[in-house]
């Protein structure tokens, strides 16, 4: 089993976040670092699936809609974390540190999960 490897979206614009994931020994890239800013969305789960990572967004309601279209079209996603913007950078660490220990890269496989639910 493998471990999770994250892609944060654009709407992801805490570096300290960023930080706080990679020093935690959480595999992270983003959009800036990938070249893949004013991607769609679709575009960037294309992308994020392609490297084998999980998605990271705040866009909940566009990637809810998005995965329910992969299911229904039978396609694969490397897996979707949605979140909220009044999420702080600890919560947000706790919550991926508790995923990521719960969960697999291939568990993950077309899954979508709220990271809140990882929160306590």
């Amino acid at each position: 089993m493998s471990k999770i490897s994250l892609y944060l979206d654009e709407d992801i614009l805490e570096r300290s976040l960023v930080k706080a994931l990679r020093n935690a020994g959480i595999d992270v890239a983003t959009t800036t670092e990938a070249n893949n800013l004013s991607c769609t969305d679709e575009e960037q789960l294309i992308w994020a699936t392609s490297q084998g990572r999980v998605i990271y967004t705040l866009n909940v309601g566009d990637f809810c809609r998005l995965h329910k279209i992969y299911m229904e079209q039978g396609r694969e996603h490397s897996g979707i974390v949605t979140g909220r913007q009044s999420y702080s950078v600890g919560e947000q660490l706790r919550g991926f540190l508790r995923l990521i220990s719960e969960k697999s890269a291939e568990e993950m496989i077309s899954q979508q999960e709220f990271l809140g639910n990882y929160i306590d």
